[in-house]
């Protein structure tokens, strides 16, 4: 099989906020099908498309009841199959979002289990006696808040869930359970779906002893280390990959939460026969208080040093055994310059320097929708948030345990809740930034008019161009795919500074990730080294790239010669 997904730059789409092409205010198949000549335009070779399956959308989507056909505002089947001709059609690849640690509690699956316990289904989901007093079969909690399991009156027993109660968790020591996602993978691989984003797979495999969580009694419920890597996990990788991954030129990459390097290894090397590459979040919890009863909304000051830290230990942990993801954007996190930057006055200088940063780098980069325009994290007031982690999060914190102030969750909110990224992409300066005739399903940023994609297209300066440019050369230098990664300047607080090798052919990448001007002096193995300069953030480009007086968020990027 070739290893196109190395080279290839992917796109993600949140389809609900991305087009609507109907004016119901809600993105939909259609819409995506007008708007793909953009993403063409951009460079991109590969979209995912956050999940469109029929679902009650209780937790966005990634409650799925039926597998095999599309969500009725988002379109049919037959929509469905026309996006991936469309795609195919301009030469891009499309993959989809895999959602099968969980389904929806509105699955036919889950409506015959809970029926009775002697059901053939039964055992499609994980049901357990409550303890001798009526409690919980153990201390695991939800990933929303609250406790993982919920009390069904019907068969008088519990049923586990690490999310929403609306998504109970699959069983994968079941073989049938397996087999019936084997059997959808393949529906939508035969009908041309070109691979898979694998949502929490991390967590399908359970410790089915259901040890509890050793507890100082602070939290009730807890999430721990067996909510992900169960013992039978890369088994089930393997298994899936045999049966189906290996008969298909295709892309995967596993949400793989809780992982560490060493866990990184056995997913990604080619040898073990498991999935191209993962998702890791260690580099988006640089700004959490780690050990605090507020989990992600404990918010510390972003601190560069820690992020090349992290990076670099991910860039060299899998250089040679594994491939990287390299994002700062998805569906799930915020927008990086209004979270790490400045998206005032130094937006564009700002947007393009975390762009170098990333693309520079070795491993498949992924832009999530308006990232590539500069999109800000929106300023709307609490209670037109629509996420329910953030709701779940606010009545934990805030109401029950009285661990955060409103006020100090309204702020953290405001630098991390997931619906900054879930804002209605901004076309163009007419009403609801041309997402939609009708009510948009979450307010437009209101931001639209200075920030939207028409104004990109017109500023030969804008944003957008700079991320095309960094793409092309992706496609012109493969130093910049397979090259080998090397930090220099661990320690400056300000400069994020490292060269990558491959045949001969360095790449040096230089940014100042602050709001103060930065001085860059090149180590000495790299005096006698000819710089040509690739791209730079700033209109004036540096003369020479040994000795650099670095504006605010200044970007550069130069090839030896």
């Amino acid at each position: 099989m070739s290893e196109w997904w190395k080279e290839a730059v992917v796109y993600q789409i949140y389809p609900r906020s991305f087009y609507d092409s109907n004016g119901d205010g809600f993105g939909d198949l259609q819409g995506i099908i007008k708007k793909l000549d953009y993403i063409k335009r951009l460079g991109a070779d590969v979209i995912w498309l956050s999940p469109v399956f029929d679902s009650p959308q209780d937790d966005n989507g990634y409650d799925i009841s039926d597998y095999r056909n599309m969500y009725e505002k988002f379109g049919t089947n037959e929509d469905m199959f026309q996006l991936i001709d469309e795609v195919h059609q301009r030469g891009m690849k499309i993959i989809m979002d895999l959602v099968v640690n969980h389904t929806s509690d509105e699955h036919a699956w889950f409506a015959e289990s809970r029926k009775s316990k002697d059901n053939p289904y039964r055992d499609y989901y994980f049901w357990k006696d409550p303890k001798s007093d009526g409690s919980e079969p153990n201390n695991w909690g939800s990933i929303f808040s609250g406790s993982a399991w919920t009390f069904d009156e019907g068969t008088g027993q519990y049923y586990l869930h690490y999310f929403s109660k609306k998504q109970p968790d699959l069983n994968w020591e079941n073989e049938a359970v397996r087999r019936e996602v084997y059997d959808l993978m393949k529906f939508w691989m035969d009908k041309g779906v070109d691979g898979w984003r694998m949502d929490v797979i991390g967590s399908i495999s359970k410790h089915t002893d259901f040890p509890d969580y050793e507890t100082d009694n602070s939290k009730n419920f807890i999430v721990g280390r067996y909510h992900s890597n169960g013992p039978r996990l890369h088994e089930f990788i393997q298994e899936m990959n045999r049966e189906v991954l290996s008969h298909y030129d295709c892309m995967t990459v596993g949400e793989a939460n809780g992982s560490d390097i060493e866990e990184a290894k056995k997913y990604t090397d080619a040898g073990r026969q498991e999935l191209n590459m993962i998702f890791t979040f260690e580099h988006m919890d640089i700004d959490t208080e780690q050990n605090s009863p507020n989990g992600k909304w404990q918010i510390k000051p972003f601190d560069v040093i820690a992020l090349k830290q992290t990076m670099t230990r991910w860039q060299t942990g899998l250089m040679n055994s594994g491939w990287n993801t390299l994002y700062f954007e998805n569906h799930d996190q915020p927008r990086v310059i209004s979270r790490w930057g400045n998206d005032g006055e130094l937006r564009k200088q700002c947007a393009k320097a975390f762009a170098t940063v990333l693309h520079g780098m070795k491993g498949t980069p992924f832009i999530y929708q308006g990232e590539e325009i500069g999109m800000v994290n929106s300023d709307m007031p609490l209670e037109m948030y629509d996420d329910l982690e953030i709701k779940n999060a606010y009545r934990e914190l805030v109401i029950e345990n009285k661990t955060m102030t409103e006020k100090e969750f309204v702020k953290a909110v405001m630098i991390k809740g997931r619906d900054h990224a879930r804002t209605p992409m901004q076309w163009d300066a007419g009403k609801h930034a041309g997402f939609t005739a009708g009510d948009p399903w979450l307010a437009v940023n209101s931001r639209y008019q200075e920030i939207n994609v028409k104004e990109s297209l017109e500023d030969q300066d804008s944003i957008f161009y700079y991320y095309q440019k960094l793409i092309q050369l992706r496609k012109q230098y493969k130093v910049m795919i397979y090259g080998d990664y090397q930090l220099l300047l661990e320690d400056d607080p300000q400069i994020y500074c490292y060269i990558r090798k491959y045949q001969g052919k360095k790449l040096l990448v230089v940014v100042n990730l602050s709001e103060d001007k930065a001085q860059f002096e090149a180590p000495p193995e790299l005096i006698h080294e000819r710089w040509k300069v690739l791209i730079s953030n700033y209109p004036q480009e540096p003369a020479d790239l040994k000795r650099i007086s670095l504006k605010p968020y200044e970007a550069v990027m130069g090839i030896s010669i």
